[in-house]
């Protein structure tokens, strides 16, 4: 899996405004500065969490953006099906309509538990559990195996 720069800078936006203190708007400047991101292109990426109701805002002096639900009901799956539509997809499609013949015919299957593997984790993370530095015991399982740390 790749993760877009957009993605990225959606998760770390929303974790910005996930720690805001008494879930006070917080500029987009502010964010783009404590993230390091573009912006113009932050602000296109928190209009596209608004219309999907992960981000409030509020125009004036006293605006910005803040959560528009509590960070324990956000998981990173939502997120970035936000900004990037599914989580795995074959040229396109689901993996589940890819259709294969003769020796490719396992493949569709592969494809599908990439899905479900990324499901299991993404969908399992909140911003909540971000916020906190608190990850699932499933997380950190993953993560203690040295091979998971190795670049192929």
């Amino acid at each position: 899996m790749q993760v877009s720069a957009k993605a990225d800078y959606a998760l770390r936006a929303a974790l910005e405004l996930a720690l805001a203190e008494d879930a006070k708007p917080l500029k987009g400047l502010r964010i783009s500065e404590a993230q390091n991101i573009p912006l113009k292109f932050l602000e296109n990426i928190l209009l596209e969490l608004k219309h999907a109701g992960i981000v409030r805002t509020q125009r004036g002096a006293g605006g910005g953006y803040w959560l528009a639900r509590p960070p324990e009901e956000v998981s990173l799956a939502e997120i970035i099906r936000i900004v990037e539509g599914p989580l795995a997809n074959v040229r396109g499609e689901g993996p589940e309509s890819v259709e294969y013949t003769g020796a490719a015919l396992p493949l569709r299957e592969v494809w599908i538990a990439v899905r479900a593997n990324l499901r299991a984790v993404l969908e399992s993370v909140s911003l909540a559990d971000l916020a906190s530095g608190e990850l699932p015991s499933s997380i950190h399982l993953l993560t203690e195996d040295p091979e998971a740390w190795v670049r192929h």
